[in-house]
């Protein structure tokens, strides 16, 4: 995995472990580390951010990223996403706050710490492999079902993780997410 999306990501996972802030790394970050290397513009996360969390947020990371509070304290009030862009770098980092749902509590426990070994090691918590898979399949359907790049990213997790994935977890939350198609033809194609 490449050292810059992942030191710029942890920066700001950091902050949210500091402010107990309950997350996931997911998308392409998530993608790479269970699956195929491929590069990335930015990373996403996942994260249960409310109103309180907006000014020690903003604070904590405004000397090392752009920062836009008021389309964070908007996301917040809309469940939708922002991004902060760090500013020596240009990476950009996507933050999704989500509607409560029962997926998204299940990926939160499900949520698995990964150690990184950079100028110091760092760690964060990454979506499941399974997760990945099931979030990847969902964002493919919502996009029209023509994203290449993100079918190949759900068939380089199930090629990668082949015989180490709960099968029976994916087809129930597939169902639930309403992509059991979709799942049955990726497993299809991944073989």
């Amino acid at each position: 995995m490449q050292n810059e999306p992942i030191e710029v990501t942890l920066k700001v996972t950091n902050v949210f472990e500091n402010l107990s802030v309950p997350y996931l790394i997911a998308g392409s970050l998530a993608s790479t580390l269970y699956g195929m290397v491929r590069t990335t513009q930015d990373s996403d996360i996942v994260a249960e951010m409310q109103l309180e969390h907006l000014q020690p947020f903003a604070l904590a990371l405004q000397d090392e990223f752009y920062i836009d509070e008021e389309m964070i304290f908007d996301s917040i009030q809309h469940n939708s996403s922002f991004n902060i862009i760090h500013r020596e770098t240009m990476f950009k980092v996507d933050v999704f706050i989500p509607r409560p749902r029962p997926f998204l509590q299940s990926q939160l426990t499900r949520a698995q710490r990964q150690t990184f070994a950079l100028e110091t090691e760092m760690s964060a918590k990454f979506a499941s492999a399974e997760d990945t898979i099931l979030s990847k399949l969902e964002w493919y359907r919502m996009g029209g079902e023509v994203s290449d790049r993100q079918w190949r990213d759900i068939l380089g997790v199930l090629k990668t993780r082949a015989g180490e994935l709960d099968l029976g977890y994916l087809q129930k939350w597939a169902a639930e997410l309403k992509v059991t198609n979709l799942l049955e033809r990726a497993l299809k194609e991944s073989g």
